[in-house]
């Protein structure tokens, strides 16, 4: 198990480096991130590489059995490269290029860049390769992560062959895009511009400029990892992704990696339920199928210009348990000690700027001794989940360019309240009813899970309709929504009765819908296990059943001919439907309860408001965590006469978690 922090020897004394690496190893931390942001410290000038102060902080860290994964520094330019190569620089839609002096300012498109990241990505894994404690490589930082998009003649012309080589020919292009509307027809590939307004500009050009946008990030790690591939066959290469960062198809930027890492920056605003930062490690199992490191974590307040509040006493120790519970096998907290210079002097580490070892450090060790005694029982755990979430990246940009209603959120990176977006809905009812959750792409194998829920699934290709039908006609359980299967692969409205493609599996047709606008709210009413009145808000589907049972319907006047949530028998599997956003989280909690008794699927237990299950297993054992995310004290039913295995007490018929407390208790088999 490694565990550890992202230190920067390069912004201390040289005197303090074996004081550093001495208290990390006393705290059990076995690994660090290093150099990312380094590369005028390796390459002062064009071609002039030094290392020497590189290796000498690895041997004091290898001298106290710590590992290394050293990040390819391509995320913040030298000075010397801004002045030299001026049209490095990222280009604004006006014409004007970006000051110097952030980072993630550069032009992907730009040939000097590209150039010179090959050239220290290659200078780094031919002198580090053979580096006895350097163990992984963590390429550039956070892509795409930075509001800087690219508007220069090199990045259009470079959009223009991505283009041609997707569409092939002109006609096709027109075609995808529906370029007859407003008489906008292109005539010549030159003649493509970068739709830069998304909210004005053609929605299919706008698709297709947010999946070059991606593809230009996944082709500047390809070169990296190319490279690295090449030198340090015995290192990993992964990259820090950002969790539910909106901008990047991780799907694609993953390929090229051993396994993804993401940054978990879950403490902010009041102590909440963190269900946000638990969908976050399941869509980052998710992209490759298998489990994650944590490249960043909270250590202390964070912040740029202001800082926010401190992690209370056991906050540390609970958000870190939450991502080792979700598949998480390495974890290093961001940073090591809080840096007294530059723009993140408020983003607070284990330690403060004073270098002393106190609460947060403490609480970072007990943790990670209790990793390394947990250790033996995590290797080759994962998360086994019978209920999946479709996450898909063209649904998600498709809506933010053109939502269709105005509340329409797929689910929005650093949301504050994101309870009411698509995925959350169903995500967070899960979490209440304590059932592991894979989070996976369209292209996965449906037939792994009992149960797929497909919220807001905007873009549907005809391949994919078919899938889900194939999936339900053979047992499967499909739970789908609103504004589901609205637009082709080209972001062109199917010219077809909603929900198209998935009509005879849903049983229903779809005339009509609305939003529904200027604070209106439509009352509806459930039967059988829906008793009960219910409040759609924001949108509403007219349905009307074609064979599928009705669960519940709006009383609205205007709308009691039609369905609000349906569900529909078809082969050996279920297809469930709900036209509205509902107000009440109870409303999901039903749902979601409903179609895992259709599906029969149990959850391991029903945790009280405020606790998360979560089950890691393998050909032996499972582990169940619990994680209490509340500042009061939680009483849990568990199975008794179980190991559990941090205090080392069997357990009785029930556990108390203290407040952000958590358990780990050792279940034999499937049985348990």
């Amino acid at each position: 198990m490694y565990v550890g922090v992202d230190y920067y020897p390069e912004h201390w004394p040289l005197d303090r480096w074996e004081t550093d690496a001495r208290l990390m190893r006393e705290a059990g931390f076995n690994v660090v991130r290093l150099a990312e942001f380094a590369w005028a410290k390796m390459e002062p000038k064009e071609g002039q590489y030094d290392f020497k102060w590189l290796d000498r902080a690895l041997a004091i860290l290898n001298k106290n059995g710590i590992s290394a994964i050293l990040g390819t520094p391509t995320g913040s330019m030298p000075a010397w490269l801004m002045h030299r190569y001026p049209k490095a620089m990222v280009m604004n839609a006006d014409g004007s290029r970006v000051v110097w002096g952030m980072r993630k300012d550069n032009c992907f498109s730009n040939r000097d860049f590209r150039r010179l990241s090959r050239n220290i990505t290659r200078a780094m894994a031919q002198h580090f390769r053979r580096t006895s404690n350097v163990i992984g490589w963590q390429t550039d930082n956070e892509l795409g992560g930075q509001d800087l998009v690219c508007h220069c003649p090199a990045c259009r012309t470079a959009f223009q062959q991505w283009l041609r080589k997707r569409y092939r020919s002109l006609d096709e292009l027109n075609r995808a895009w529906g370029t007859h509307f407003w008489a906008h027809q292109v005539g010549a590939w030159d003649e493509i511009v970068i739709p830069s307004r998304q909210h004005e500009h053609n929605p299919s050009a706008c698709l297709d400029w947010k999946r070059f946008y991606s593809w230009q990030n996944v082709d500047f790690q390809h070169e990296q990892v190319e490279i690295l591939r090449e030198h340090c066959v015995h290192q990993f290469v992964t990259h820090n992704l950002m969790g539910l960062f909106k901008e990047l198809d991780y799907y694609e930027l993953a390929k090229d990696l051993d396994f993804v890492s993401w940054d978990n920056y879950p403490v902010s605003g009041p102590p909440e339920v963190r269900s946000r930062a638990s969908l976050g490690a399941d869509l980052m199992r998710g992209v490759k199928g298998k489990n994650f490191w944590i490249m960043e974590q909270t250590a202390g307040a964070s912040g740029w210009g202001s800082f926010g509040r401190n992690p209370r006493p056991g906050e540390i120790r609970n958000v870190a348990y939450q991502q080792l519970a979700h598949g998480c096998d390495g974890q290093i907290w961001f940073r090591w000690r809080t840096c007294t210079a530059g723009r993140e002097q408020y983003w607070h580490g284990l330690l403060g700027h004073d270098g002393r070892p106190l609460r947060r450090y403490q609480e970072a060790a007990q943790t990670a001794r209790e990793y390394h005694r947990l250790a033996p029982l995590l290797k080759d755990t994962t998360v086994k989940s019978e209920v999946a979430i479709l996450y898909d990246y063209q649904s998600l940009w498709a809506l933010d360019i053109q939502p269709g209603y105005a509340a329409a959120k797929y689910h929005v990176f650093n949301e504050p309240n994101p309870g009411q977006q698509a995925i959350s809905r169903y995500y967070n009812a899960l979490f209440r009813a304590g059932v592991n959750t894979d989070v996976v792409s369209p292209d996965a194998d449906f037939s792994r899970y009992r149960m797929v829920i497909a919220p807001h699934l905007y873009i549907l290709p005809d391949a994919l309709a078919d899938r889900l039908n194939a999936y339900v006609r053979q047992g499967g359980v499909l739970v789908t929504d609103c504004r589901t299967g609205v637009k082709d692969g080209s972001g062109l409205c199917h010219p077809r009765t909603l929900p198209g493609r998935l009509s005879d599996m849903l049983g229903i047709e779809i005339p009509e819908y609305e939003a529904i606008t200027g604070g209106m709210r439509y009352p509806a009413r459930g039967r059988g296990g829906f008793a009960g009145a219910f409040t759609a808000i924001s949108y509403a589907d007219w349905i009307q059943p074609r064979g599928a049972a009705v669960l519940a319907s709006y009383t609205q006047p205007h709308l009691k001919p039609y369905a609000m949530l349906t569900r529909n028998r078809f082969g050996k599997g279920a297809g469930w439907y709900c036209g509205a956003v509902v107000q009440e989280p109870a409303f999901y909690d039903r749902l979601v309860a409903a179609a895992l008794r259709d599906a029969k699927i149990r959850p391991v237990l029903r945790p009280p408001a405020g606790v998360e299950v979560s089950v890691r297993e393998n050909k032996t054992h499972r582990l169940l965590f619990l994680v209490n995310h509340t500042e009061t004290k939680k009483r849990v039913k568990v199975p008794a006469g179980k190991k559990e295995l941090i205090t080392g007490k069997l357990t009785a018929a029930s556990l108390a978690l203290e407040p952000f407390g958590v358990a780990v208790i050792l279940m034999s088999g499937k049985g348990d």
